[in-house]
């Protein structure tokens, strides 16, 4: 069964997105219109900066979609910016799983890409990870 066939039965395509130490379940299903919910609350609930939102929405935002989705989000881990990411990430690979013509565009604008970057571990005898202790001549 493809997935377009799977969203004709009414089911739903699941991908994981990830950022830093944040995870996020994502859930693509049709719908009457965009519609999303992030751990059970709306996304203008859970994601308190108009920033923090169009981040997450990226990619249904700038890929021209043939029809309306519903966005249903699990996340978990991380700070909200983090978060955020996971979920543009999610939504990413949930979009180009229902059209694979999506990748390309999707490819290009980086948001199939995980993110790398996390914060690095702490070192012996250092303060942080690259502070160190004062140096004194005497």
């Amino acid at each position: 069964m493809t997935m377009s066939e799977k969203m004709k039965t009414g089911s739903y395509i699941e991908a994981v997105g990830r950022r830093k130490t944040s995870i996020a379940r994502v859930r693509l299903s049709e719908g009457a219109r965009t519609d999303v919910s992030v751990n059970g609350a709306t996304i203008e609930k859970y994601f308190k900066t108009e920033a923090l939102r169009m981040t997450a929405l990226e990619p249904l935002l700038k890929v021209s979609l043939k029809k309306p989705f519903s966005v249903s989000v699990r996340v978990s881990g991380g700070g909200v910016s983090s978060q955020a990411g996971a979920i543009r990430h999610g939504i990413s690979r949930a979009l180009t799983a229902s059209d694979q013509g999506l990748r390309g565009d999707l490819k290009k604008l980086g948001f199939l890409r995980r993110d790398p970057r996390a914060k690095e571990r702490r070192k012996f005898g250092f303060k942080k990870a690259r502070k160190r202790k004062q140096w004194s001549k005497r």
